[in-house]
């Protein structure tokens, strides 16, 4: 007999796990040595009730290598179809400039840490959370702000039963959602209220509060259909019956237009994706949370803190953990897991490279972007005022024009039969308002002579007056070689598995191999609109029905979501 091994031993003796696992044989021999036992089967059998151990072999596919494992993720990358997004309802398209692309979203030393509980391991990502935290307060106007929560939709989920904590309306009372909020918070704040017992009423408020007892308002600005409204009188309405105010909002309008906390808003919540995260079909991306005084103890997700350290140093820590679900457990306001760290270091370094001057130069070419398209479009435009989203009136023609661009590569927002939604963003190019207004039947333009002849489109007693990201952080690392030198100081001040193993077993202890990150920055799986056609998206729904279907026989459930 040949000892020589087969080609089918050779073709698997590099499998994926081999990689990834991380004791070695040996190593597990002296484990199991100590724990009394042969092997890990009879380990398992000394550790598993006969009653409820598995026998029969999972219906799994066979385990691949690395280049194997990165082949299959190209063919369905392949599947997807990359389009221009200009669908919006709070997601845009975006530049991540590349020193934090490959410095943060592919830097292990950020991607690999663990929940900051010791911050004597965590002052570099600490220090970057409370950059966020800068960041939220200082463009919504609210003092205090969390470090993250997990997209917009939850974040009005949370302001929703922040809300109810707080105000003192009478049991019964109702949430009031406006209708021109985006559709899917709408979905969520629904869904999160029927086991709460929450009676939320969505209704059109352009035309102020309803008669009832109200505890608690959520508001859109600017609102889901583009129009930017003052919503001042509302508020106020809102306050004296005892209501908490929310508002949805956008970090990059809030640049050019009045932030909530000067209109009076209690809670301000939203989504920072447009600052520097990719779409991913959707996320993960950092929601926010910001509050007036007095709001603070109620508030969900972590909050990042200043201290002195025993030398009287300045030293970030985990503020009013008393909150928290590992310390008051049931009676939490907060989980402390709740956050999207990652992504939202990624928008906190993004503010700080372009600072406040940078990111009203992308609000106002934003914004003139839409103001043109909106002069090129013409009367059907619906609203007067916005920053950079169109309602467009096309009777009976919508589904024709949203076909129309699509053949031409851009997605727009099919509203109904006859109404179309356009959003321009940071990546918007006039070819982009060129094929927007061939799909409309409309004559090509002059864009220069337009813009020559067209006036901004933001209200003029809701222009931005007040300053933000005074911070100097914000105004130190505006250099290529200054932010990689930043994020590489703070990297130094923290503790992440590309420098050790970190001895502490929780639900956040998963390493995803650098096989599996690569493709998170491919553009057929990072720039598709969660809202894109079906169609374009071939790739993601096989990925998802293979894995809900692997975790159906892994678990034994008929469905996993």
């Amino acid at each position: 007999m040949s000892s020589r091994p087969s080609l089918r031993d050779l073709e698997t003796a590099a499998p994926f796990a081999g990689r990834h696992i991380g004791p070695s044989p040996d190593e597990q021999a002296k484990m199991l040595a100590v724990l009394g036992h042969s092997s890990l089967e009879d380990l398992a059998q000394a550790a598993v009730p006969e009653a409820i151990r598995a026998t029969e072999r999972l219906g799994l596919p066979a385990g691949l290598s690395e280049p194997e494992v990165l082949a299959e993720l190209r063919a369905l990358a392949d599947a997807n179809t990359v389009t221009t997004p200009m669908i919006g309802l709070g997601y845009h398209g975006t530049h991540t400039p590349p020193v934090i692309l490959r410095n943060v979203m592919e830097n292990p030393a950020w991607y690999t840490a663990y929940t900051p509980y010791q911050p004597e391991i965590s002052q570099g990502r600490l220090e970057a959370l409370l950059n966020f935290q800068t960041v939220v307060t200082d463009l919504t106007g609210l003092p205090i702000a969390g470090s993250s929560l997990l997209d917009e939709g939850t974040a009005a989920a949370e302001a929703m039963t922040l809300a109810r904590r707080s105000s003192k309306a009478p049991a019964g009372a109702a949430f009031l959602v406006d209708a021109d909020c985006h559709p899917q918070t709408i979905a969520v704040v629904q869904t999160r209220a029927v086991p709460l017992g929450i009676d939320v009423r969505v209704t059109d408020l352009s035309a102020g509060l309803p008669d009832g007892d109200v505890f608690g308002v959520l508001l859109q600005y600017p609102a889901s259909s583009g129009v930017v409204r003052d919503p001042r009188a509302l508020v106020e309405a809102a306050h004296e019956r005892g209501a908490i105010v929310t508002m949805a909002t956008d970090l990059l309008a809030l640049t050019l237009i009045t932030s909530p906390g000067e209109l009076g808003a209690d809670v301000a919540v939203g989504s920072s994706q447009r600052f520097g995260v990719p779409l991913g079909y959707g996320g993960p991306h950092a929601g926010f949370m910001s509050v007036r005084h007095g709001l603070e103890r109620t508030m969900p997700g972590r909050l990042v803190g200043v201290s002195v350290d025993a030398d009287g140093h300045p030293a970030y820590r985990l503020a009013l953990q008393t909150r928290e679900q590992h310390i008051r457990r049931e009676k939490a306001t907060s989980n402390i897991c709740t956050a999207q760290v990652l992504l939202a270091v990624m928008a906190g370094m993004y503010a700080c490279y372009h600072g406040p001057d940078g990111l009203r130069d992308i609000a106002l070419r934003t914004h003139r972007y839409a103001a043109l398209l909106a002069a090129a479009l013409g009367e059907g435009v619906r609203h007067g005022a916005f920053f950079d989203t169109l309602t467009v009136d096309v009777p009976d023609r919508a589904r024709a024009v949203v076909d129309a661009a699509a053949e031409r590569g851009i997605d727009l927002r099919f509203v109904d039969e006859g109404t179309v939604g356009i959003s321009v963003d940071e990546t918007t190019t006039r070819a982009h308002l060129d094929t927007v207004v061939a799909a409309f039947g409309g004559q090509p333009q002059d864009w220069d002579a337009l813009d020559a002849g067209t006036a901004d489109c933001l209200p003029a007693d809701l222009v931005r007056t007040s300053s933000y990201l005074t911070h100097p952080v914000f105004s130190e690392h505006r250099s290529e070689t200054a932010m990689l030198r930043y994020l590489r100081r703070l990297s130094d001040r923290d503790l992440a598995l590309d420098r050790t193993m970190i001895p502490l077993g929780s639900c956040t202890m998963k390493l995803n191999a650098t096989t599996e990150m690569e493709p998170v920055t491919w553009p057929e799986f990072g720039a598709l609109h969660p809202f894109t056609p079906a169609a374009n998206a071939r790739g993601y729904r096989t990925l998802v029905d293979d894995l809900e279907r692997w975790l159906c026989e892994i678990t034994g459930y008929d469905a996993v979501s």
